[in-house]
């Protein structure tokens, strides 16, 4: 889909969606010509030749060949017809680009022979969100920005790691080429689905970042870029984000399981838990046995810790990622109360502690050593890694949290993400 217009006999520009809506983007590929490298496209584009190759995994940097395709990271396509007087140098110098880089992308253009009326591509460099992170925000909204992320940031890789109770996929977002490895997640309780978007923007700022080579809040991202790769689970529960967003589903016997466990009320602003009625941050084996015990004995809204660990798929996947990529940090974001918790049972290292002050004077929040927690995902990761974890509690309020408060819970929660992966 093309939008455009016309402004009588001067430059018409038109935005080439990809995608076949108005929620695509274009995905900026450049054909290999003779003579071309990768690092000339990474002069020519003005992005860090490490972007390049990254987000071309399949492609050999010392051996292009000509009329090989390669994605170029954080651009985007207009379409540009040639008016009255226009030459090739004073389009590019209009858009701050080089002549050579039009050469580049317009294959077969004559320089000295432009057509009035004649359309060629120009390459715009995206310096806003290509995501829309502040609506209500639901599976198909997860699904929806990651398309965007992903194709105007090739770099980024996505994944599942597993499915929910439903089949739907759990989605994994990586982004940087360290050895050092943290990660991140959302949504593991159902009414908490801000955190997703939340996430999600984050991804979208840090790319946007260190593609365009700018500072975010006075930190540069290329090099934390470089040192950690950053794994990040933005809905772990989408079953239950499903639920509490769009409502209950119409497949039997899912749709009548879950009408019984709410006790026939349509009402699931309450629920915490994913499709099956267990809480999936009471699941891991931190002092499973004592947290169940105190807790419901059957499948409820909030706060079942089922039968044994680790029976949810969700868990499960969330489990083996960790155990797979053994992460030198995790956060886990909730809500409420702007707060957050770094403790369990003694076993958190010193390291611990200072993260937790860089975090407490970043984001403004409380910062609390020792709670009653037992089960949780952080819970685990500290007594089996004895490495720092955190669980974030988001702004304030009852769950879920209304948009209203969107601004304030990311300001707070990408200050926490900055620190973490570049102290």
């Amino acid at each position: 889909m093309c939008q455009g217009t016309n402004r009588g006999t001067g430059p018409y520009f038109i935005l080439m969606k990809a995608g076949g809506d108005e929620g695509g983007v274009s995905v900026m590929q450049v054909t290999v010509r003779n003579g071309d490298s990768l690092w000339k496209y990474s002069i020519l584009f003005g992005v860090p030749f490490r972007l390049i190759v990254d987000s071309n995994p399949g492609i050999e940097p010392e051996a292009l060949y000509i009329g090989q395709t390669v994605q170029i990271p954080g651009f985007e396509w207009l379409e540009y017809r040639i008016a009255s007087g226009d030459s090739l140098w004073r389009i590019a110098s209009r858009n701050g680009i080089s002549a050579e880089l039009l050469l580049q992308t317009n294959p077969g253009l004559q320089s000295n022979n432009l057509q009035v009326g004649e359309t060629i591509r120009l390459p715009r460099r995206v310096t806003e969100l290509v995501t829309n992170p502040q609506r209500t925000y639901n599976v198909a909204a997860l699904e929806e920005d990651l398309g965007r992320l992903v194709a105007v940031y090739p770099f980024l890789r996505r994944s599942s790691i597993g499915n929910s109770v439903m089949g739907k996929p759990i989605t994994e977002i990586r982004i940087g080429s360290g050895e050092r490895m943290m990660h991140a997640n959302g949504s593991i309780h159902a009414n908490e689905w801000i955190t997703t978007p939340v996430l999600v923007q984050f991804l979208n700022e840090y790319a946007m970042a260190v593609t365009n080579s700018t500072d975010w809040n006075g930190i540069a991202m290329y090099a934390p870029y470089l040192a950690v790769t950053l794994s990040v689970v933005p809905m772990l529960n989408p079953d239950g984000v499903d639920l509490v967003v769009s409502g209950l589903p119409e497949a039997e016997p899912v749709r009548s399981e879950v009408l019984a466990i709410n006790e026939g009320s349509m009402d699931f602003s309450g629920w915490k838990a994913n499709i099956r009625g267990v809480d999936l941050n009471k699941q891991f084996p931190a002092l499973w046995e004592r947290d169940a015990a105190a807790g419901p004995q059957s499948p409820a809204p909030r706060d079942f810790s089922g039968t044994s660990p680790l029976t949810e798929p969700e868990v499960q996947a969330l489990a083996e990622l960790t155990r797979r990529d053994s992460f030198a940090r995790v956060v886990a974001f909730h809500t409420q109360g702007e707060v957050f918790f770094w403790g369990f049972e003694g076993l958190e290292p010193p390291e611990s502690e200072a993260l937790a002050a860089a975090f407490a004077e970043a984001s403004g929040y409380e910062s609390v050593r020792n709670v009653d927690s037992k089960a949780g995902y952080k819970d685990w990761f500290i007594q089996d890694w004895r490495r720092p974890g955190f669980t974030i509690e988001l702004g304030r309020g009852t769950n879920p949290l209304p948009l209203e408060q969107y601004d304030r819970i990311y300001d707070a929660a990408s200050s926490i993400m900055r620190v973490a992966i570049t102290q």
